[in-house]
């Protein structure tokens, strides 16, 4: 979609490295560096809103290539409009971020603690 950014929030770099230690990606492209609020926002898109917390709250991995981090943001996983909060970990060969919003809207994902996150707003 030309002209379209995307609005969300960015790992900040000392978060991205402390969950790296702690989920070590299983695929061979790392992505692990933001969560979507909106995807294809227009070119005038302004960041989000600074929120009040956010934590990592579950993993999931299908065993094909997609692997991601269940976020709870301000005490929720469920995102507006639908689908589960995330950071999209790690990729096999062929497989794009957007699988993550498949595996996890099957509920493929076990709880864990990975603690709190630093989200800063952003536009990309």
């Amino acid at each position: 979609m030309s002209g379209s950014r995307v609005v969300g929030w960015k790992l900040s770099e000392p978060c991205r490295a402390r969950l790296l230690d702690l989920f070590p990606p299983r695929h061979a492209r790392l992505v692990a560096d933001h969560v979507t609020l909106h995807p294809f926002a227009g070119v005038d898109a302004v960041p989000p809103p600074a929120l009040l917390s956010a934590r990592i709250v579950g993993h999931a991995d299908d065993g094909t290539g997609v692997e991601a981090l269940v976020v709870a943001i301000d005490g929720s996983t469920e995102r507006p409009g639908g689908g589960t909060w995330h950071v999209t970990w790690s990729l096999a060969e062929g497989r794009r971020a957007r699988d993550s919003n498949d595996l996890l809207g099957r509920g493929d994902w076990r709880l864990c603690d990975g603690g709190a996150i630093e989200l800063l707003p952003a536009v990309w």
